[in-house]
């Protein structure tokens, strides 16, 4: 029988008898296509298989952005927490010097218990910095000189007479005021109008956090609030400040050392 040369192909094509060739479909002096690898053999995804990657990388993603979240959460009750200690520690210093907590402010309308007392618009921030009375202009100064109100518009704002850390008097019976927050940062502090008179308050840096949370309507801060003598802490102050985080009120204060979540307090 007849044998066909394959020219460079390997021994075992080249001397195959021209009608097995053509019984595979080669015709002669064709050269046979080397069998497909198995690599090559199924080179792309099926559907399914496509659908397996798209669900985990999406329950992937789900799990990062839950995990952020939750990270963030943290930040955020830690960060008004350690804000709120600071403050309690300038507190306990000003008893120390004065046998008593700061008042607390007396105008209302009350948001808080007792209800003539206004949580959210605190004079704190001019009695732990501490204020000269300056006359014969008749306002008030804080030590640092950064803020001052008239002695006419303190009861307008606070619905007290007057402030307890304030320097009075001269020579030996003259008694200084103290500043209790000397490292206090500038994100703590606010400007806000209170029944027509511009005043600062003290607020946490972390502001809502979720935009649109304003509780001094309208004001893009978040205020510290406190009462004395307190509702929770009878025997002193009660001190806080509510963080909505994805809707849900998140309160932070001085009576419970665990976040309380969507409390009845305003």
């Amino acid at each position: 029988m007849k044998t066909i040369q394959m020219g460079t192909q390997g021994s075992k094509t080249r001397n195959r008898p021209a009608a097995v060739l053509r019984r595979h479909g080669w015709g002669v002096g064709e050269t046979p296509a080397p069998p497909a690898s198995p690599a090559n053999a199924r080179a792309g995804f099926t559907l399914i298989e496509l659908l397996v990657v798209i669900s985990v990388i999406a329950l992937l993603a789900s799990f990062t952005i839950s995990v952020l979240h939750g990270v963030a959460v943290t930040k955020y009750r830690s960060v008004a927490r350690a804000e709120l200690k600071e403050i309690e520690t300038a507190l306990e210093a000003y008893k120390t010097q004065y046998g008593t907590y700061p008042p607390c402010n007396a105008k209302g309308p009350g948001v808080y218990p007792p209800p003539t007392t206004n949580s959210q618009y605190s004079q704190l921030y001019y009695e732990l910095s501490g204020v000269t009375n300056i006359q014969p202009k008749s306002f008030y100064m804080t030590i640092d000189g950064s803020a001052k109100i008239n002695d006419t518009d303190v009861n307008t704002a606070f619905g007290v007479d007057g402030f307890v850390n304030s320097s009075r008097g001269s020579g030996d019976d003259a008694t200084p005021a103290r500043n209790f927050l000397p490292g206090l940062r500038q994100n703590r502090i606010a400007n806000i109008t209170n029944n027509g008179v511009q005043v600062p308050i003290l607020v946490t840096s972390v502001r809502g956090p979720d935009t649109g949370y304003m509780p001094l309507g309208g004001q893009d801060v978040n205020p510290v609030r406190y009462v004395f003598p307190g509702v929770y802490n009878p025997q002193s102050y009660d001190l806080w400040v509510e963080l909505r985080i994805s809707g849900k009120t998140n309160l932070i204060c001085n009576w419970s050392s665990s976040t309380i979540i969507n409390s009845g307090l305003p």
